[in-house]
C-alpha cells in the first residue's frame, strides 16, 4: 500500500495510528464481538467511548464544569442557524464578523433568524485577511459577537481573538486543536471534526451553560442545545463511529501535546511561506500577519500553470492541492496529523516547477 500526501482541506489526513487502530479493532472492539459500528449507543462499550471522548476534550483544552461537551450532527454549516436559534432573542442584535466565505455563510443564516449586524467585512477583499479589533463597530448590549477563526477557503486565520464584552462564538473548524488557546474566553465554540478531530460526520460544541438557558422556548427539541445538554448528547442516535475517530485522535494528541504540534504547525506553514517570499512565480493570497497555519493558499501566473502544478504534483503522490473551486489557485491544508516529509516534498517540487516554468 503506497499512502500519498493528502493536502485535502477535510475530509482531511488523520494521524495513521489511529487509522491503524480502527483498523485493528473494526471487527471485534474491546473483545464484545461487535464492531463498534454495531454497538448500541446506549451500551456499556459505546458508552465508555463517548465519556473517554468528552473527558479527553475536557482535559486537553482545561474546559471547566461550567461548560458542556456536546456533539451534533449537521456539521458547522447546522450550527450556522442552531447559535441564533438558541442565543438571539427577539429585539436583540448579534454581532458577526465577515472574513471571508464562511464568515459568510454564517451571516445569511443567521439573518433568517433574527437582526444581524456586519460589525466588519473584510470578506471579498485580495489580499485576505481576518478584521481588526479597530474596524469592528459593535453592537452594545449584542446577543453576542461570531467569528471564524480561519478561513478555510482563503487561508486567512485570527492570531489573537477579540476581546468583546458580549459572549464570544467562534466557528472554529478549520484550525480548532491546532494551537492552545483559553475557553473561558468564548460563550459558543463550534467546529465540523473532518480537519484535526475526525472523520466527517460530527460536530463538536462547547457552550457555556449558562448561555444554553436563553433558548425561546419554542425552538424545536432537536435544535436546542439545551437538549443535548441535558441528554449527554444522546437524545438520539449519536454518530457512534465519528466519535469513537475522535476519541482515538485525542489520545493522540495527548500524547504528542498540543504546544508541540502548534510549533509543528508553524514550522510546517513557515517552510512553504518561505518559498513563496523568496519567489517572483508564486504569490501567497493571505495578507503576511493573517496567515493561516493550516491552509496555504497561493497563485500562480496563470490558470493553466496552475493546472499543470496541480497535475504534476499529483503524480508525484501529492495529493488535493488545487484551491476550492469558488476562488481558484493552490490550496496546501496541512493539519495537525499531516507529516513533516509531505511539506518538504512539496517545497522540494515547488522550486523544481518554478526553475521548469518560471
Amino acid at each position: 500500500m503506497a499512502r500519498v500526501f493528502n493536502f485535502g482541506a477535510g475530509p482531511a489526513v488523520l494521524p495513521e495510528e489511529t487509522l491503524l487502530q480502527a483498523q485493528k479493532e473494526l471487527l471485534d472492539f474491546n473483545g464484545s464481538g461487535m464492531s463498534v459500528l454495531e454497538c448500541s449507543h446506549r451500551g456499556k462499550e459505546y458508552a465508555a467511548v463517548h465519556d473517554e471522548c468528552i473527558a479527553n476534550l475536557k482535559k486537553l483544552l482545561n474546559i471547566s464544569d461550567d461548560y458542556a461537551v456536546l456533539f451534533l450532527q449537521g456539521g458547522a454549516s447546522t450550527q450556522f442557524a442552531m447559535v441564533p436559534m438558541n442565543l438571539l432573542a427577539n429585539g436583540q442584535t448579534a454581532d458577526y464578523m465577515n472574513s471571508g466565505a464562511w464568515g459568510s455563510k454564517a451571516i445569511k443564516e443567521a439573518k433568517l433568524i433574527g437582526k444581524v449586524n456586519v460589525a466588519a467585512d473584510c470578506g471579498k477583499e485580495i489580499p485576505t485577511r481576518v478584521p481588526s479589533d479597530r474596524e469592528m463597530k459593535l453592537t452594545p448590549g449584542a446577543a453576542y459577537v461570531h467569528i471564524t477563526s480561519n478561513e478555510t477557503i482563503s487561508g486567512a486565520q485570527y492570531k489573537s481573538f477579540p476581546k468583546v464584552d458580549a459572549p464570544l462564538v467562534c466557528d472554529m473548524s478549520s484550525d480548532f486543536m491546532s494551537r492552545p488557546f483559553d475557553v473561558n474566553q468564548f460563550g459558543l465554540i463550534y467546529a465540523g471534526a473532518q480537519k484535526n478531530l475526525g472523520p466527517a460526520g460530527v460536530a463538536l460544541v462547547i457552550i457555556r451553560k449558562d448561555l444554553a438557558e436563553r433558548v425561546p422556548a419554542n425552538t424545536p427539541t432537536m435544535f436546542k442545545y439545551k437538549t443535548h445538554i441535558e441528554e449527554n448528547s444522546l437524545y438520539n442516535t449519536p454518530p457512534c463511529f465519528a466519535i469513537y475517530m475522535i476519541t482515538l485522535v485525542t489520545r493522540w494528541i495527548m500524547k504528542m501535546g498540543i504546544e508541540t504540534l502548534y510549533r509543528q504547525n508553524r514550522e510546517k506553514a513557515q517552510k512553504i511561506y518561505d518559498v513563496l517570499d523568496s519567489s517572483r512565480f508564486y504569490k501567497a493570497t493571505a495578507v503576511k500577519e493573517c496567515r493561516s497555519d493550516m491552509n496555504i493558499t497561493f497563485r500562480l501566473p496563470s490558470e493553466q500553470l496552475e493546472e499543470l502544478f496541480v497535475k504534476e504534483a499529483s503524480a508525484q503522490k501529492m495529493k488535493q492541492l488545487k484551491g476550492h473551486r469558488s476562488v481558484g489557485g493552490i490550496r496546501a491544508s496541512i493539519y495537525n496529523a499531516f507529516p513533516v516529509k509531505g511539506i518538504d516534498a512539496l517545497v522540494s517540487f515547488m522550486k523544481e516547477f518554478e526553475k521548469k516554468n518560471g
